[in-house]
This record gives structure tokens, C-alpha cells and sequence, in this order.
């Protein structure tokens, strides 16, 4: 019995050795974008974006289906090229940058639906509240630039509601809805390089 106890031990621990991804993928950031729009007043869209932040991705696979990832933005770098709305959106009637500096993505899975379309799912972390969200993402394919590095893009679309997340200053209209939506649609484009 002990001899077979220690075999599976031994088992266990080499499928996890041979399951760890060990190839790392880091974030160029002059060629991506963590953005994200919402309707103002139901008849206009407004553009924002966070400028100060870090993607991480292991993943050994040719199509990141083994891709672990995590993404931390900094709340401050909020940008809407608007200063009063951006001192707005870091005060707490939105994200509350001085209690909750940062923001935090962590992937759970990446599942390929067709060709280069792809579900990512993972935990959203936004002034201390976690929800499990799915983005529908493109992915463009690896290559090698004039340099001889090896990069890899992706496009990735969805929507949130910052209610869930405590995001919840609105005012009402006199047609009836909100001056912000309560919808906020994600707009993100990455690029990364291997390490």
C-alpha cells in the first residue's frame, strides 16, 4: 500500500511538472490598448481607456488554449481626454482610486470556438468585488517582426455592468433613462512578444 501511495504521489506531482506552462508572454504596450466605451445621455458614445497597465500570459500551445493570464490596470490612469471626467470617474462615485488602486484580471480558461475565434473566461476584480466574465476574442496569429522577435496579437470585445461592481453615480434624464449606461462595452487590443 505504501509503495502505491508514494507511486501516485509521484504521478501527480510529474503531470503537474508536465502540465505548467513555462513560455512567457509579456505585454507590448505601444501597440495595445485597454479601452472600453459607454453611452452617454442614450444617444452618444464616449470613449475611455487605462494607460498604466501590465498583461501577463504563460502559455506553451500554439493557440494560448493553455494560456494562463492576469492583467492589473491602474485605476488612476483612467482616460477620457476629458480631466474633469476622468477626476470624476477616479473619485468614489465610480472606481474610488485611493481605496481601490487597481483593477484585476485573472484567467480561468480559453476555449476555441472556430478558426480564430475564441471565449475567454476569468475573475474581474474592480473595488474589491470579483465576477466571472467571458470576452469573445480574435486572435491574429503569431509571427516574427523585422527584429527577429516572435509577437502575438488578439482582439477582444464584451460587456460588463459596473453596477455589479459598485459602480453605480447616475443621474436621470427626462426621457426616462440614465446620463452614463449602466453597459459598459470593452474594447481591448494586445499585442505580445515571447520572452
Amino acid at each position: 500500500m505504501k509503495k502505491f501511495f508514494v507511486f501516485f504521489l509521484s504521478f501527480i506531482v510529474a503531470a503537474s511538472a508536465l502540465s505548467a506552462q513555462t513560455t512567457r508572454w509579456e505585454l507590448d504596450p505601444s501597440h495595445s490598448e485597454l479601452g472600453f466605451r459607454a453611452k452617454h445621455l442614450l444617444i452618444a458614445t464616449t470613449k475611455g481607456k487605462f494607460t498604466d497597465y501590465k498583461v501577463t500570459v504563460l502559455s506553451d500551445k500554439a493557440d494560448f488554449t493553455d494560456a494562463k493570464i492576469e492583467v492589473i490596470a491602474k485605476v488612476k490612469s483612467i482616460f477620457t481626454d476629458n480631466n474633469d471626467r476622468d477626476n470624476h470617474l477616479r473619485s468614489a462615485d465610480f472606481f474610488d482610486a485611493e481605496k481601490y488602486p487597481e483593477l484585476k484580471f485573472v484567467g480561468k480558461s480559453v476555449k476555441k470556438v472556430s478558426g480564430n475565434k475564441y471565449k475567454v473566461t476569468g475573475d474581474l476584480t474592480m473595488k474589491n468585488v470579483t465576477k466571472t466574465v467571458t470576452l469573445d476574442m480574435e486572435f491574429g496569429g503569431v509571427v516574427k517582426d523585422p527584429w527577429g522577435n516572435t509577437k502575438a496579437g488578439f482582439t477582444l470585445t464584451g460587456e460588463l455592468n459596473r453596477f455589479d461592481y459598485g459602480l453605480a453615480w447616475n443621474k436621470a434624464i427626462e426621457t426616462g433613462g440614465l446620463v452614463v449606461d449602466k453597459m459598459i462595452k470593452l474594447d481591448i487590443e494586445i499585442e505580445l512578444g515571447k520572452k
